[in-house]
Protein backbone atom coordinates (compact mmCIF):
# COMPACT_ATOMS: atom_id res chain seq x y z
CA UNK A 1 0.00 0.00 0.00
CA UNK A 2 1.29 2.95 -0.75
CA UNK A 3 0.81 7.23 0.39
CA UNK A 4 1.82 10.48 -0.75
CA UNK A 5 0.99 14.04 0.25
CA UNK A 6 2.32 15.27 -3.57
CA UNK A 7 1.30 13.46 -6.00
CA UNK A 8 3.65 12.42 -9.27
CA UNK A 9 3.31 9.94 -11.94
CA UNK A 10 5.29 7.80 -14.30
CA UNK A 11 8.10 6.81 -11.10
CA UNK A 12 9.22 3.86 -13.23
CA UNK A 13 8.79 3.05 -16.59
CA UNK A 14 6.01 0.83 -17.70
CA UNK A 15 8.37 -1.20 -20.00
CA UNK A 16 10.59 -2.25 -16.88
CA UNK A 17 8.11 -4.62 -15.21
CA UNK A 18 9.09 -7.28 -18.44
CA UNK A 19 12.47 -6.67 -17.86
CA UNK A 20 13.55 -5.78 -14.54
CA UNK A 21 13.38 -8.49 -10.88
CA UNK A 22 12.76 -6.64 -8.21
CA UNK A 23 16.28 -5.54 -7.32
CA UNK A 24 17.21 -4.17 -10.82
CA UNK A 25 13.72 -2.37 -9.83
CA UNK A 26 15.25 -0.54 -6.67
CA UNK A 27 17.80 0.09 -8.48
CA UNK A 28 15.74 1.98 -11.06
CA UNK A 29 14.46 3.96 -8.38
CA UNK A 30 17.61 4.55 -7.07
CA UNK A 31 18.79 6.52 -10.19
CA UNK A 32 15.71 7.77 -11.27
CA UNK A 33 14.17 8.40 -8.73
CA UNK A 34 16.44 10.03 -6.38
CA UNK A 35 16.42 13.25 -8.53
CA UNK A 36 12.95 13.38 -9.61
CA UNK A 37 11.33 12.88 -6.56
CA UNK A 38 14.24 14.94 -4.38
CA UNK A 39 11.73 17.71 -3.54
CA UNK A 40 8.36 16.09 -3.45
CA UNK A 41 6.51 15.51 -0.09
CA UNK A 42 5.81 11.81 0.21
CA UNK A 43 5.90 8.79 2.23
CA UNK A 44 5.29 5.36 0.99
CA UNK A 45 3.68 2.41 3.28
CA UNK A 46 4.84 -1.16 2.62
CA UNK A 47 1.88 -3.39 4.39
CA UNK A 48 4.16 -7.30 3.80
CA UNK A 49 2.41 -10.39 5.14
CA UNK A 50 5.39 -12.39 5.19
CA UNK A 51 6.14 -13.07 1.65
CA UNK A 52 9.13 -15.24 0.52
CA UNK A 53 9.99 -12.83 -2.22
CA UNK A 54 12.04 -10.72 -0.93
CA UNK A 55 9.76 -7.52 -0.34
CA UNK A 56 11.21 -6.37 3.41
CA UNK A 57 14.65 -6.66 1.86
CA UNK A 58 13.99 -4.37 -0.94
CA UNK A 59 12.01 -2.19 1.05
CA UNK A 60 14.99 -1.61 3.57
CA UNK A 61 17.32 -0.76 0.82
CA UNK A 62 15.26 1.71 -0.42
CA UNK A 63 15.15 3.52 3.44
CA UNK A 64 18.56 3.70 3.29
CA UNK A 65 17.89 5.85 0.22
CA UNK A 66 14.97 7.83 1.20
CA UNK A 67 14.95 7.82 4.75
CA UNK A 68 12.78 5.71 7.35
CA UNK A 69 10.32 8.43 7.12
CA UNK A 70 9.34 8.39 3.82
CA UNK A 71 9.30 4.55 3.36
CA UNK A 72 7.88 2.77 6.38
CA UNK A 73 7.91 -1.32 6.37
CA UNK A 74 4.82 -2.27 7.90
CA UNK A 75 5.27 -6.29 7.99
CA UNK A 76 3.32 -9.43 9.30
CA UNK A 77 4.32 -12.47 10.43
CA UNK A 78 1.32 -14.11 8.05
CA UNK A 79 -1.03 -13.52 5.84
CA UNK A 80 -4.21 -12.00 7.43
CA UNK A 81 -6.53 -10.71 4.62
CA UNK A 82 -6.20 -8.14 2.42
CA UNK A 83 -8.55 -6.02 4.36
CA UNK A 84 -6.32 -6.04 7.09
CA UNK A 85 -3.25 -4.94 5.76
CA UNK A 86 -6.09 -1.59 4.21
CA UNK A 87 -6.52 -1.42 8.17
CA UNK A 88 -2.92 -1.89 9.23
CA UNK A 89 -1.53 0.79 6.75
CA UNK A 90 -3.88 3.51 6.78
CA UNK A 91 -3.06 3.47 10.75
CA UNK A 92 0.67 4.98 9.89
CA UNK A 93 -0.98 7.19 6.99
CA UNK A 94 -0.32 10.97 7.38
CA UNK A 95 -0.25 12.43 4.23
CA UNK A 96 -3.39 14.53 2.71
CA UNK A 97 -3.70 12.11 -0.13
CA UNK A 98 -3.05 8.20 0.72
CA UNK A 99 -3.17 5.86 -2.88
CA UNK A 100 -3.79 2.30 -2.33
CA UNK A 101 -2.02 -0.04 -4.40
CA UNK A 102 -0.67 -3.39 -5.46
CA UNK A 103 3.41 -2.80 -5.13
CA UNK A 104 3.63 -5.23 -8.21
CA UNK A 105 3.01 -2.09 -10.70
CA UNK A 106 0.08 -3.84 -11.92
CA UNK A 107 -1.67 -0.62 -10.54
CA UNK A 108 0.90 1.70 -12.37
CA UNK A 109 1.46 5.39 -10.91
CA UNK A 110 1.37 7.10 -14.21
CA UNK A 111 -3.00 6.96 -13.59
CA UNK A 112 -2.47 9.15 -10.18
CA UNK A 113 -2.46 12.53 -12.36
CA UNK A 114 -5.58 11.66 -13.99
CA UNK A 115 -7.08 10.26 -10.88
CA UNK A 116 -6.68 13.71 -8.93
CA UNK A 117 -7.75 15.29 -11.64
CA UNK A 118 -11.32 13.73 -11.79
CA UNK A 119 -11.55 14.47 -7.88
CA UNK A 120 -10.57 18.22 -8.30
CA UNK A 121 -13.12 18.47 -11.33
CA UNK A 122 -15.91 16.25 -9.39
CA UNK A 123 -15.30 16.70 -5.68
CA UNK A 124 -15.72 12.73 -5.47
CA UNK A 125 -15.34 11.33 -2.38
CA UNK A 126 -14.33 8.21 -4.10
CA UNK A 127 -12.05 7.55 -7.69
CA UNK A 128 -11.95 4.62 -8.95
CA UNK A 129 -10.11 2.73 -11.55
CA UNK A 130 -11.88 0.23 -13.98
CA UNK A 131 -10.92 -1.85 -16.26
CA UNK A 132 -14.36 -2.15 -17.87
CA UNK A 133 -14.92 1.13 -19.60
CA UNK A 134 -13.66 2.61 -23.03
CA UNK A 135 -10.04 3.41 -22.17
CA UNK A 136 -9.54 0.68 -19.53
CA UNK A 137 -8.28 -2.92 -19.80
CA UNK A 138 -6.15 -6.14 -18.41
CA UNK A 139 -2.68 -7.29 -19.88
CA UNK A 140 -1.13 -10.74 -19.32
CA UNK A 141 -4.27 -12.63 -18.43
CA UNK A 142 -5.47 -15.75 -20.33
CA UNK A 143 -9.28 -16.25 -20.98
CA UNK A 144 -10.42 -18.29 -18.55
CA UNK A 145 -8.91 -15.54 -15.77
CA UNK A 146 -10.73 -12.86 -17.77
CA UNK A 147 -14.04 -14.71 -17.67
CA UNK A 148 -13.73 -15.08 -14.06
CA UNK A 149 -13.44 -11.22 -13.68
CA UNK A 150 -16.22 -10.25 -15.89
CA UNK A 151 -17.94 -12.86 -14.72
CA UNK A 152 -17.23 -11.99 -10.80
CA UNK A 153 -17.96 -8.09 -12.13
CA UNK A 154 -21.59 -8.91 -13.94
CA UNK A 155 -22.94 -11.00 -11.12
CA UNK A 156 -22.36 -8.12 -8.77
CA UNK A 157 -23.82 -5.47 -10.99
CA UNK A 158 -26.75 -7.77 -11.34
CA UNK A 159 -27.75 -8.25 -7.46
CA UNK A 160 -25.96 -5.22 -5.70
CA UNK A 161 -26.10 -2.42 -8.06
CA UNK A 162 -23.14 -0.64 -6.39
CA UNK A 163 -23.03 2.33 -9.52
CA UNK A 164 -19.78 1.41 -10.53
CA UNK A 165 -18.06 -0.83 -13.82
CA UNK A 166 -15.52 -2.35 -11.56
CA UNK A 167 -15.86 -4.31 -8.14
CA UNK A 168 -13.12 -5.94 -7.88
CA UNK A 169 -9.96 -3.37 -8.88
CA UNK A 170 -8.02 -2.58 -5.26
CA UNK A 171 -5.88 0.44 -6.54
CA UNK A 172 -6.90 3.24 -5.05
CA UNK A 173 -6.20 7.05 -2.90
CA UNK A 174 -7.37 8.36 -0.06
CA UNK A 175 -7.47 12.22 1.23
CA UNK A 176 -8.10 13.91 4.31
CA UNK A 177 -9.80 16.66 2.16
CA UNK A 178 -9.81 15.22 -0.79
CA UNK A 179 -9.61 11.45 -2.19
CA UNK A 180 -9.43 9.10 -5.13
CA UNK A 181 -9.64 5.52 -5.52
CA UNK A 182 -6.68 4.21 -8.02
CA UNK A 183 -7.82 1.46 -8.43
CA UNK A 184 -9.32 4.24 -5.59
CA UNK A 185 -9.15 7.03 -4.24
CA UNK A 186 -10.74 8.56 -1.49
CA UNK A 187 -11.35 10.85 1.03
CA UNK A 188 -9.79 9.63 3.70
CA UNK A 189 -12.26 10.64 6.12
CA UNK A 190 -14.72 8.70 3.71
CA UNK A 191 -12.34 5.68 3.95
CA UNK A 192 -12.74 5.46 7.15
CA UNK A 193 -16.25 5.42 7.65
CA UNK A 194 -16.53 3.00 4.80
CA UNK A 195 -13.63 0.86 6.03
CA UNK A 196 -15.36 0.77 9.55
CA UNK A 197 -18.35 -0.43 8.25
CA UNK A 198 -17.03 -3.44 6.59
CA UNK A 199 -16.96 -7.03 7.72
CA UNK A 200 -14.97 -8.90 4.96
CA UNK A 201 -10.73 -9.85 5.32
CA UNK A 202 -9.97 -11.40 1.84
CA UNK A 203 -10.81 -10.41 -1.44
CA UNK A 204 -14.46 -9.34 -0.80
CA UNK A 205 -13.36 -6.57 0.73
CA UNK A 206 -12.76 -4.65 -2.03
CA UNK A 207 -16.10 -5.07 -3.00
CA UNK A 208 -17.85 -4.68 -0.14
CA UNK A 209 -16.17 -0.95 0.61
CA UNK A 210 -17.71 -0.14 -2.85
CA UNK A 211 -20.86 -1.33 -2.22
CA UNK A 212 -21.25 0.22 1.43
CA UNK A 213 -19.74 3.46 0.43
CA UNK A 214 -22.63 3.77 -2.48
CA UNK A 215 -25.56 2.82 0.25
CA UNK A 216 -23.83 5.61 2.42
CA UNK A 217 -24.31 8.17 -0.32
CA UNK A 218 -20.68 8.87 -1.52
CA UNK A 219 -19.93 10.17 -4.68
CA UNK A 220 -17.69 7.71 -6.47
CA UNK A 221 -16.43 8.54 -9.85
CA UNK A 222 -14.22 6.72 -12.31
CA UNK A 223 -11.18 6.95 -14.80
CA UNK A 224 -10.00 3.54 -16.98
CA UNK A 225 -6.40 2.21 -16.46
CA UNK A 226 -5.44 -1.03 -17.88
CA UNK A 227 -4.43 -3.50 -15.74
CA UNK A 228 -0.87 -5.37 -16.03
CA UNK A 229 -0.47 -8.53 -14.80
CA UNK A 230 2.66 -9.37 -12.52
CA UNK A 231 5.38 -10.69 -14.34
CA UNK A 232 7.20 -11.90 -11.16
CA UNK A 233 5.34 -14.38 -8.68
CA UNK A 234 1.74 -15.84 -9.19
CA UNK A 235 -1.33 -14.62 -8.24
CA UNK A 236 -3.16 -15.43 -4.81
CA UNK A 237 -6.61 -16.09 -6.46
CA UNK A 238 -7.95 -19.52 -6.50
CA UNK A 239 -10.54 -21.69 -5.73
CA UNK A 240 -11.12 -20.72 -2.01
CA UNK A 241 -10.71 -16.75 -2.46
CA UNK A 242 -13.40 -17.78 -5.29
CA UNK A 243 -15.75 -19.27 -2.58
CA UNK A 244 -15.52 -16.40 -0.13
CA UNK A 245 -16.62 -13.95 -2.95
CA UNK A 246 -19.84 -15.64 -3.62
CA UNK A 247 -20.17 -15.87 0.27
CA UNK A 248 -19.71 -12.08 0.32
CA UNK A 249 -21.60 -11.48 -2.66
CA UNK A 250 -24.74 -13.20 -0.47
CA UNK A 251 -23.88 -11.46 2.35
CA UNK A 252 -24.37 -8.16 0.92
CA UNK A 253 -27.10 -8.93 -0.83
CA UNK A 254 -28.92 -9.76 2.62
CA UNK A 255 -27.58 -7.02 4.53
CA UNK A 256 -26.92 -3.87 2.19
Amino acid sequence: MAEGKKSDSDAIDENHRYQNSPEEMADEMETKGEKKYKDVDFEIIVVDDGSPDGTQEIVKQLQQLYGEDRILLRARAKKLGLGTAYIHGLKHATGDFVVIMDADLSHHPKYLPSFIKKQLETNASIVTGTRYVKGGGVHGWNLMRKLTSRGANVLAQTLLWPGVSDLTGSFRIMSDLRTSLFGRLYKKSALEDVISSCVSKGYVFQMEMIVRATRKGYHIEEVPITFVDRVFGTSKLGGSEIVEYLKGLVYLLLTT
